[in-house]
C-alpha cells in the first residue's frame, strides 16, 4: 500500500469498497482540490500538502461514530468539501445520500463537480442553512459541520432540521469547553465527546435531543 495512504488505513474497517478504491477516488477528490485551489480558497495553503490526513483522515474518523442505519446526511457550510464527500466517498455504493450546503457560488460549483467526477450520492444546496426550508427537506440521520461557526450559533442552524433520532457530529477544538457552557444558556441537548484522532487539541462533539430552552 502506497505510503500516502497510511492516514487512511485505520478508517478501512467502515468502508464499503476496498481500501484501494477508495483510496483512488479521494486521490481524484485531491487533484481537484489542487486544481481548484488556484482560483478558489477552498482550504488554508499551509495544510494542502497535507492534505491525506489534515483533510481525509480528519473527516474519515466520522465513521468510527455511525450507526448502521445512518443513511440520510446533512452537512452545513461544507466549503471544500469536509467532512461530507470523504465520508461520501467511504460510503459509496450504500443508500447514504449526503446533502451538501454551501452559499458560495464557486464552492458549490467546485463540490458538484467532485460529486459528478467521483458518482457520489451527493445534492449540493447553493444557499445558506437558515435559507431552507426543513419542511421541505428529509430528516437528517447525521448533521455533520467543520471549522464553521461556534456551537451556539451551529446549534441555532441546526435545530430546524433535528427530528428524533438526528444526531449532529462536530468537529471542534480546544475551545469546545467553552462553547459547550456558552450553548447551555439557549440550548439544551446531550452531548457525547471523543478525542479526535488527527488533533491533539480537538474532539468530535456528537449532539443529540437538541431543542431550544423554553423562554418564560
Amino acid at each position: 500500500m502506497p505510503e500516502i495512504y497510511d492516514s487512511i488505513f485505520p478508517y478501512e474497517a467502515y468502508f464499503h469498497r476496498p481500501l484501494a478504491e477508495v483510496a483512488a477516488d479521494l486521490e481524484s477528490y485531491a487533484q481537484l482540490l489542487r486544481k481548484w485551489q488556484v482560483v478558489q480558497n477552498l482550504v488554508s495553503r499551509e495544510t494542502l500538502d497535507d492534505v491525506w490526513t489534515r483533510h481525509f483522515a480528519d473527516s474519515l474518523q466520522v465513521l468510527r461514530l455511525l450507526r448502521s442505519t445512518d443513511q440520510v446526511f446533512l452537512d452545513i457550510g461544507s466549503g471544500g468539501g469536509f467532512p461530507a464527500l470523504p465520508l461520501a466517498i467511504a460510503l459509496k455504493g450504500t443508500p447514504a445520500h449526503f446533502t451538501l450546503v454551501e452559499p458560495n457560488g464557486r464552492k458549490v460549483s467546485f463540490l458538484r463537480t467532485v460529486a459528478r467526477e467521483l458518482g457520489l450520492l451527493v445534492t449540493v444546496e447553493g444557499s445558506r442553512t437558515d435559507q431552507i426550508d426543513s419542511r421541505e427537506t428529509p430528516v437528517p440521520d447525521v448533521i455533520t459541520s467543520r471549522a464553521l461557526a461556534s456551537l451556539p450559533q451551529l446549534c441555532a442552524w441546526m435545530a430546524p432540521f433535528f427530528g428524533p433520532e438526528t444526531r449532529a457530529i462536530l468537529h471542534k477544538g480546544r475551545e469546545h469547553v467553552e462553547e459547550l457552557a456558552e450553548s447551555g444558556t439557549h440550548w439544551i441537548h446531550d452531548v457525547l465527546i471523543d478525542r479526535s484522532d488527527t488533533d491533539p487539541s480537538g474532539v468530535l462533539l456528537t449532539l443529540s435531543n437538541l431543542r431550544e430552552k423554553s423562554v418564560r
